[in-house]
């Protein structure tokens, strides 16, 4: 697949994150982004609306979610106090739900009549169904049939919910795909559709937008880290697909340099490309499905298939914010491989009896190396962006704890 598709029409590309984002997109979309915007601008200007989203994110999401200490993990590990941001206790059992409330106030506002989305893990998809029910759309939700077949138990909420699932079986059939065919149906249909992005990533403003409602992460994990201990984490760490989850909690620290942010992308099950998808380990920059940031390539610029455990993390480009926190020093990018993830699921069950989801885990696969090294004396915060109900048929079939 080539990086460029679709008929690609650079506009505005100063909108983005330094020499990141901007907005790369078919002709046929550059109005109903320009409609996204102003109805983006709106809100950021509309208290009522904003309170709107305020009361929905505790009525119905259940915000705030609370900041735990892992005094059982902390305790084996030794070194820095470990707390766990519990994303995963949020109704639909992840951090998706967070900017998909926000964005269907926008998709209202500007009198869409169906939703169009793409999920990974399903998360995202289930999120975006919950939702529509709620507020009587109708919904369709791009998933690569790689992911339609181990997010089964995910794919079965969506429908339950009233969501009409598409697998797509080209390309490597997983994120990227499902992505890639949410962008035509809305190049197809875009008077009366809305597209739901589930990630920091895409044209602009979607990165800015979803960094914004998934900020609520980072503004409570601040004030509760401060509530707890008194003083600042040394480190924020979160798994890094997209970015939603990540920036969302870095964002609650980015004008503090001295709480180091660490992202945690998909090491999958080896180094060479197409066996992992660690933009960071060799991505350069392209234009893909929308804005300009790292991904992962060849030597012609086709796009190169990756390989991850993880569902959610399994995509070769990374949102555009990541991209330049990195470039600016701010951020810093490791990766951890499918089988530090699953061991790091276990060992926080087992401890803790808290069931992560495997994106979670390769954030946690790290914090089991930094924290040993951490003094005491030192805290760290880990983003469990979503439960591990949805990976449990995958472990199974795979052999794992069965």
């Amino acid at each position: 697949m080539r990086q460029v598709e679709l008929d690609l029409l650079p506009v505005n590309d100063h909108q983005g994150f330094g020499h990141f984002g901007g907005q790369f997109v078919a002709e046929t979309l550059v109005e109903p982004l320009k409609q996204v915007e102003r109805a983006f601008k709106s809100y950021l200007a509309d208290e009522d609306l904003r309170l709107v989203f305020a009361r929905e994110l505790k009525q119905y999401v259940g915000r705030p979610t609370p900041l735990t200490f892992a005094g059982a993990l902390t305790r084996h590990l030794g070194g820095a106090r470990i707390y766990l941001k519990r994303e995963d206790l949020n109704h639909t059992g992840a951090h998706k739900i967070n900017n998909v409330v926000g964005q269907i106030l926008l998709a209202k506002s500007l009198g869409k009549k169906q939703i169009i989305a793409e999920t990974g893990a399903g998360q995202h998809g289930v999120a975006t169904a919950t939702v529509c029910a709620r507020h009587g759309l109708p919904c369709r939700v791009y998933m690569g049939a790689k992911d339609v077949e181990r997010q089964s138990t995910n794919v079965a909420r969506m429908k339950m919910l009233g969501a009409e699932v598409v697998s797509v079986k080209q390309g490597s059939a997983t994120l990227k795909d499902a992505i890639n065919e949410a962008l035509r149906d809305w190049v197809s249909h875009p008077e009366q559709s809305y597209y739901l992005i589930g990630s920091a990533l895409g044209p602009h403003p979607y990165p800015t937008m979803v960094r914004t409602f998934q900020s609520v992460i980072g503004t409570e994990a601040r004030q509760q880290i401060l509530e707890q201990e008194g003083e600042l984490p040394s480190a924020a760490v979160a798994c890094v697909g997209g970015g939603s989850n990540a920036i969302g909690l870095f964002s609650g620290f980015i004008s503090d340099e001295e709480v180091k942010l660490i992202g945690v992308e998909a090491g999958g099950r080896g180094e060479s490309l197409g066996q992992h998808a660690a933009r960071f380990r060799g991505g350069r920059l392209g234009v893909f499905q929308g804005c300009k940031t790292l991904l992962l390539q060849d030597s012609e610029g086709q796009v190169v298939e990756t390989d991850s455990i993880a569902a959610g993390l399994d995509y070769a480009a990374i949102g555009p914010e990541h991209a330049f926190l990195e470039s600016i020093g701010r951020a810093q990018f490791t990766s951890a491989s499918d089988k530090e993830a699953i061991e790091a699921l276990g060992l926080l069950c087992r401890l803790e009896g808290i069931l992560p989801a495997l994106e979670s885990s390769h954030a946690l696969a790290e914090v089991l190396k930094l924290a040993p090294q951490m003094s005491s004396r030192q805290s760290l915060i880990v983003n469990l962006s979503g439960r591990g109900d949805k990976d449990l048929p995958q472990l199974l079939r795979e052999g794992h704890y069965a």
